[in-house]
């Protein structure tokens, strides 16, 4: 039996929230002694060779030779140069509990962006919904207390960063013409050039460039990590991205967005042996009930 469009672009919104959401503990098991260019810049490199071989033998549909990528180019911009450099940033300069705040907002913004540029407006009940995974992200973020570092600029480069996610999914829902496949093959190399001239310029000077160029053979933890956060995020979580918003839009996809969250507590839990509180039990649920009331509270048009 054929699965209906929707159906597989739901489908592949959860598997990216799966994705995402362990995404978190690799991502904090690379960073405490590696530099930040350092694994983005490998991070994009892995997945520029793997897309890369991948379209050789056929796997992959990508075919840009005569085609105008510029837009595509404006999409890497906004993910994953300025987004990932951005929230950097914003995080080192706030605390902990003030990004996760912010950057839970991304779906109510995406939402916002949706309604403006693409005059896509959400029912009543969607709207709720979303208000509903948003607050349930935010509690889960603001789990221990939400402490004031009452930094305005850092807290005004997390806002850049929020808008520069939603003004990604904005711009891939715009862009015709491109398979997801080739959206995130153009994502993967603007990384990698970006990525790694940062990792040069940082490495230069701290003189640390044979550590550099070494890491990933040198250092098996370090590789484990690049390797999932590239093939699994790079690669799988943005090919399924930019697909899912092709077929059900930027604010429904957003909406899955807190799923992530409750993917990362769930691991948090069982991997780190994290506690679980009712409060997080509570959020939780308000996090599922949200998504799913946004993807299946609108016109029946819409769920077809």
């Amino acid at each position: 039996m054929k699965i209906p469009r929707t159906a597989r672009a739901i489908l592949a919104c959860l598997l990216i929230s799966l994705l995402f959401g362990f995404s978190f503990i690799f991502i904090r098991m690379c960073v405490i002694e590696t530099p930040l260019f350092t694994m983005l810049s490998w991070r994009n490199i892995i997945a520029l060779v793997a897309m890369t071989i991948c379209a050789k033998i056929g796997f992959l549909d990508i075919h840009l030779k005569g085609k105008n990528i510029k837009p595509l180019l404006l999409l890497s911009l906004y993910q994953p140069i300025l987004y990932y450099i951005l929230e950097a940033i914003g995080v080192k300069m706030t605390t902990a509990s003030e990004s996760g705040v912010m950057i839970a907002c991304i779906p109510i913004v995406t939402m916002i962006f949706s309604i403006i540029f693409l005059k896509d407006k959400p029912t009543k009940l969607q709207a709720v919904c979303m208000v509903m995974t948003v607050t349930g992200a935010v509690i889960v973020a603001s789990i221990g207390g939400v402490q004031a570092s009452g930094n305005i600029i850092g807290y005004i480069i997390l806002l850049l960063a929020v808008c520069c996610d939603a003004a990604y999914s904005i711009t891939s829902q715009k862009i015709q013409g491109f398979t997801s496949a080739e959206k995130t093959y153009v994502m993967c190399i603007s990384g990698t050039v970006i990525f790694t001239i940062g990792a040069l310029i940082q490495n230069g000077m701290g003189g640390t460039l044979t550590q550099y160029f070494t890491l990933p053979f040198t250092n098996s933890g370090f590789l484990i990590c690049v390797l999932y956060l590239a093939i699994g995020c790079n690669i799988i979580a943005f090919l399924c991205t930019n697909y899912a918003i092709s077929i059900i839009g930027a604010t429904r996809r957003a909406a899955f967005a807190g799923v992530s969250t409750v993917i990362t507590v769930i691991a948090g839990v069982f991997i780190l042996g994290e506690s679980f509180t009712w409060i997080q039990a509570i959020a939780t649920v308000l996090i599922l009930v949200g998504a799913t009331g946004v993807n299946f509270v609108g016109k029946k048009k819409e769920l077809e």
